[in-house]
């Protein structure tokens, strides 16, 4: 799986991802959604070794709450992905992120904390982001999925209306997109 587009300083760039299944002619088309550059948001100081600190920084809730940006749950989730499967991660996401977010202040509530819908999604979206990248360093994984249209913060919005993604149901627990299907 690859992202691609032409990632300009100032412009607004179309980025698709395709996966190729070994021993079919055609890969599949993921996205092609138009991303903004303030969007791609990987720090570039960022090593393998953070990435790992990162998630194991959420499993034993030490991480900073500060560090718990947008880029570090999809670096969170890469690596536990990578260790773990797709199926451990469902298993034991939701009570990782309770956890962290109790241990940092952050409520799990009906309205904030823990969301269901959102950490699925994402899961789905990352095990299939390193399904196709095998071949890469989670590090460089890691940075084509968050230049990519699954690494914008609003991803989602392309899958669920708003009202359906920010439902209590959604949050607590997996809602089918409302708006066209997941592609993974």
């Amino acid at each position: 799986m690859r992202a691609r587009g032409n990632l300009g300083p100032d412009t607004l760039t179309r980025v698709s991802f395709h996966v190729h299944t070994p021993g079919l002619a055609v890969g599949r088309v993921f996205s092609s959604i138009a991303v903004p550059p303030n969007e791609i948001n990987m720090p570039a100081h960022l090593r393998d070794a953070d990435i790992e600190r990162i998630a194991r920084g959420l499993i034993d809730r030490t991480l900073p709450k500060s560090d718990w940006t947008h880029a570090a749950h999809f670096a969170a989730a890469l690596w536990l992905l990578r260790e773990r499967g797709l199926s451990a991660c469902l298993q034991e996401m939701p009570g990782l992120i309770r956890a962290y977010n109790e241990a940092t202040g952050v409520p799990n509530t009906d309205t904030g904390g823990y969301h269901a819908t959102i950490t699925v999604a994402s899961l789905r979206a990352g095990n299939a982001w390193l399904a196709a990248s095998v071949h890469l360093a989670l590090l460089a994984a890691l940075g084509e999925l968050l230049g990519s249209a699954y690494g914008r913060s609003d991803w989602l919005l392309t899958y669920w209306s708003q009202a359906s993604l920010f439902s209590v149901a959604a949050r607590r627990a997996w809602v089918d997109p409302d708006l066209r299907p997941l592609p993974f």
